[in-house]
């Protein structure tokens, strides 16, 4: 666990002190989430962030319909949080689910926020986090309003090539905003189904 973690850490702050990421295992728990549950739900209030050490999990939206709309996937070494409603003590927009059996490390946020006021490392390490964060979060934004259906299923499977057997057909067109329906004629079209 803490080679894991601390090989995370030091991706994101070069030079990272080992004391620092032994104080902040003192505040972890471990946990396993089971498939389907989550992590997070829609409407809560969450007091905890996690860090993946085995598994994959989704963050979706429901509309009013109870309509699901994927809007991302995270597998192992990843941080997973509803950071803006942990941190305002607000409701999450959005539920973070375990889509296979996933293990991961829980982090107290208060305690984290008290471990950080002592240390302006932990400042350091936030802002690459978040910064990691608005990159993907842009590069999504891009795709998907100037690239066409196939052309974002063809990145998916780039960057999800491991998860593509993982995942629900439903669950990977909601994640590219078209319906099962469209994502089945794009696969035909690849050449990755036939349709009778």
């Amino acid at each position: 666990m803490r080679e894991q973690i601390s090989k995370i850490i030091k991706s994101l702050v070069v030079n990272f002190p080992e004391s620092q990421i032994d104080l902040l295992l003192e505040i972890c728990t471990q946990s396993t989430i089971k498939k389907n549950d989550c992590f997070v739900s829609v409407n809560q209030t969450p007091k905890k962030f996690g860090f993946v050490t085995k598994g994959l999990v989704r963050y979706y939206y429901n509309d009013n319909e109870g309509k699901e709309f994927t809007k991302g996937f995270l597998g192992k070494n990843s941080f997973i949080s509803s950071y803006t409603a942990m941190k305002n003590r607000t409701h999450s927009p959005f539920s973070i689910q375990a889509l296979i059996e996933t293990e991961i490390i829980e982090i107290d946020y208060n305690k984290w926020e008290r471990l950080k006021q002592k240390n302006e490392v932990w400042n350091e390490f936030l802002i690459s986090l978040l910064e990691k964060g608005y990159s993907i979060k842009e590069k999504r934004e891009k795709d998907l309003l100037l690239l066409n259906a196939e052309s974002r299923y063809k990145i998916f499977r780039e960057e999800f090539s491991v998860l593509e057997t993982e995942i629900r057909q439903h669950l990977i067109a909601s994640y590219i905003g078209i319906t099962p329906i469209a994502l089945s004629r794009i696969r035909k079209k690849m050449g990755l189904i036939n349709l009778c």
